[in-house]
């Protein structure tokens, strides 16, 4: 049977290079990315999202629980089954004053890059325990603490960031009772062509989830595992 991917995830360099590593072990794999509906600070370059050859588009509205549930479905007809998702959460940086955001602006920051994750791990936790298989691997980037220096400070990114490692540390512990994988990973945007393809390395060899109910840090050498399993 062909191995199905899904990768979910915000457009960025980091979930363009995890896709450019699926495209090598499969001949197929979804995705399904949340766009950047926030307007660039001046002199940003808007990222150019790579979509190799291999990748079968998904249309995904995070705000909404029947989307998630219609993406899963949609995976599962396209791929067959789901045996690997990975979730790339790499917030984009929005600069303003929380003065200056509109309720529209509000309302995208906890739709799209808050609640989705919690709908759509929701759903693939569900299916990855119907079929009693598969990895959920939960992907986010190192934490990058203001300096103070900036005149302007990122009010989206860090809160999005912070709130997807909290809810990852509060689900990892119940991995011990789960018939999946379920990891998170913490990477950084300096080292993203060396994360990927260790990130499917931890993955392909976790036959008997050993890597199961943990974080894992890269590191320049590899990952340190730490936290709960």
């Amino acid at each position: 049977m062909t191995r199905g991917i899904l990768l979910a995830g915000n457009e960025s360099t980091l979930l363009s290079a995890i896709a450019a590593e699926a495209a090598k072990r499969v001949e197929s794999y979804a995705t399904a990315i949340i766009p950047n509906r926030f307007p660039l600070p001046d002199g940003v370059i808007p990222i150019k999202q790579e979509s190799p050859g291999k990748a079968i588009p998904l249309s995904w509205n995070p705000g909404s629980p029947i989307s998630a549930r219609s993406l899963v479905l949609a995976s599962e007809n396209r791929l067959t089954q789901i045996n690997n998702a990975i979730l790339i959460c790499s917030p984009p940086a929005v600069y303003k004053t929380t003065s200056a955001l509109t309720p529209e602006e509000i309302e995208i920051l906890v739709n799209d890059h808050i609640k989705g994750w919690f709908f759509l791990i929701r759903e693939l936790s569900l299916y990855f325990r119907r079929i009693g298989s598969g990895s959920l691997a939960l992907v986010t980037l190192e934490p990058n603490p203001d300096t103070g220096k900036n005149i302007q400070t990122d009010i989206l990114g860090p809160a999005a960031a912070a709130s997807f490692r909290t809810f990852v540390n509060g689900i990892l512990p119940m991995a011990a009772n789960e018939p999946f994988q379920l990891m998170g990973f913490m990477g950084s945007e300096a080292a993203e062509e060396e994360f990927a393809p260790l990130l499917f390395k931890i993955i392909d060899e976790d036959g008997e989830k050993k890597n199961s109910g943990r974080w894992h840090r890269f590191q320049k050498r590899g990952f340190l595992k730490y936290g709960q399993r």
